[in-house]
């Protein structure tokens, strides 16, 4: 498997090898690089002859350009060349050499891999009533050898329709964002309080007023993730802020780490199979994710006495606020309470690296760009004071805070790809995809593609505006932006996540200045989730 661009190769209109020299009465021949293709000598580019094909037709399956037929050969290179920890990286050299779409089979898994929003447009279309993204086996094999019930996330067909409605009334709809917004405004609120004491205890500066700080907020962005998470779950805080944080929520943020760290390689191994010869690696896994149960479990159980003690207030608890989804889901009665525990966890172990990573990334831009932050905030002032205090009337206020969150997601995917099976046949740069075939939307290569955005490199939460939307040539414009994936099976987390980052990043450019120490590109890792390989280091300076 060469990903060399000086590798050609050359095919015969006909699919089969062939000579390079024309003669007269020979078929054409294709002669495919990295550059472009030989069409009777003269060179075309490769997005060119794809669109029209060859004599009129639609190209075959096996045609699409690929990194190599035998997936445990390519399996051993991934292992050799480390190519897990940078698949992000792989996917962007792939897509460079081979052109906008390609194929690819690691050990068991088997992908189309796309670039370009138009088709990434067609492969929604075809995602049907029931969408399916790629199975993560060893987590389903984790919850059937527990005897545990399964998720939305790991559910298919009918039965994920079902439950999925049921929780969208509860996360996803305008309704319930209302409900958990000052829940999660409670949280950035103390996050940010915190963080004042600590600048001015441990800060530099002459003057109280100006002190500034430069640390590693990782661990404390960690725990502000979990605090809110279970704030807007359960309804209740769990002290994470407190000088002594519980070692069970310690446990709770390295278990949720080692599991996303050790599942990418499990995806291309028969998950029974290492279970049963004992692996290493299926053993942290496991390990880890019955640590997360334990935690979450443990939560449900408090939080259902509390609901049941409240003698039927339901999800009204002391002093008439909301108590959280949990209470929600049961008073509801929809969901058995097995289904509730299974969505519940799932909605927890998905809800803390996954946005304390992007507000790492967030910092971080926003301290390398300051142009970018005084612009921001400007406009977060301004909402902040038209709002009275309303956390939602504030968010609505400020488009560049939602702007900037989408920028971070544009660069900084927490998922680097998107997966959808299509119901039916369809055609991708003009090559027959078989219904089943398991599409990938690769996020992080097109985010930073020039095909895509203008200046991609540069970030500028403004590209989001409504008005340079609206500017944009072309229809797809739409599907530039996938970080929560789209459509029905959209990550159902979504309204959580991004107001938890647009909040706390609002209290945060309220309070303080953001620089850096160093302006030098993050370098990423890709475990589960894409992130730093170092956190980047940030100076909170007071206003």
């Amino acid at each position: 498997m060469s990903m060399s661009t000086g590798v050609a190769a050359c095919v015969r209109a006909s699919g089969t090898s062939g000579s390079r020299f024309l003669g007269p009465g020979q078929p054409k021949v294709l002669c495919t690089t990295a550059a472009g293709t030989v069409v009777d000598g003269k060179l075309e580019t490769v997005k060119a002859v794809r669109k029209r094909g060859v004599d009129g037709r639609v190209r075959g399956f096996e045609e699409i350009p690929h990194t190599g037929r035998n997936g445990w050969i390519n399996l051993l290179k991934f292992w050799r060349e480390n190519r897990f920890q940078q698949l992000h990286l792989h996917m962007e050299r792939t897509f460079n050499a081979l052109g906008p779409i390609y194929r690819e089979k690691v050990g068991t898994l088997s992908s189309v891999n796309i670039l370009l929003p138009a088709d990434i447009s067609e492969m929604f279309k075809s995602e049907g009533l029931h969408p399916r993204r790629m199975t993560l086996e060893p987590w389903a094999t984790h919850r059937e050898i527990r005897n545990h019930r399964k998720g939305v996330f790991l559910k298919n067909g009918e039965e994920w329709r079902s439950d999925r409605l049921q929780l969208n009334k509860e996360v996803m709809m305008s309704a319930a964002v209302r409900r958990f917004l000052p829940l999660l405004d409670d949280v950035a609120k103390d996050f940010c309080r915190l963080l004042e004491d600590r600048v001015e205890r441990e800060g530099r500066g002459a003057e109280e007023a100006k002190r500034s700080l430069t640390i590693d907020p990782s661990p404390d962005l960690f725990r502000f993730a979990l605090e809110a998470s279970c704030h807007v779950l359960y309804g209740e805080r769990i002290g994470l802020f407190s000088s002594s944080p519980s070692l069970e929520s310690q446990k709770f943020i390295w278990a949720v780490e080692r599991m996303l760290t050790t599942t990418p390689p499990l995806l291309y191994l028969p998950p029974r199979l290492l279970l049963r010869v004992g692996a290493p690696l299926w053993t942290e896994h496991a390990t880890a994710w019955d640590h997360i149960f334990s935690h979450a479990e443990a939560r449900i159980q408090r939080a259902y006495q509390r609901l049941s003690s409240s003698q039927g207030s339901g999800t009204v608890a002391a002093g008439g606020l909301y108590g959280g989804v949990l209470g929600q889901l049961i008073e509801k009665g929809k969901l058995s309470l097995d289904l509730i525990k299974a969505n519940i966890t799932e909605l927890m172990a998905g809800g803390v690296d996954t946005t304390a990573v992007p507000l790492q990334f967030g910092l971080f831009e926003l301290g390398r760009n300051p142009e970018v932050q005084d612009r921001v905030r400007q406009q977060v002032k301004r909402s902040w004071a038209q709002a009275g205090g309303d956390p939602q009337k504030a968010l609505q206020g400020a488009p560049l805070l939602k702007g900037t969150i989408k920028e971070i997601l544009r660069l900084y995917p927490v998922g680097i790809t998107v997966q959808r099976y299509p119901v039916h046949d369809i055609v991708l740069q003009n090559y027959h995809i078989p219904a089943g075939t398991m599409v990938q939307a690769c996020l992080y290569p097109m985010g930073r593609s020039s095909q895509v955005f203008e200046e991609p490199l540069n970030f500028d939460p403004g590209r989001w505006s409504v008005s340079r939307e609206e500017g944009q040539r072309g229809e797809v414009m739409g599907f530039r932006s996938l970080a929560f994936g789209f459509g029905a099976r959209q990550c159902v987390g979504r309204r959580i996540a991004e107001n938890e980052m647009q909040l706390l990043l609002m209290h945060i450019l309220l309070r303080f200045h953001l620089s850096v120490p160093s302006s030098e590109d993050l370098q990423t890792t890709a475990t589960l989730i894409l992130q730093p390989k170092t956190p980047p280091r940030i100076t909170f300076s007071k206003l």
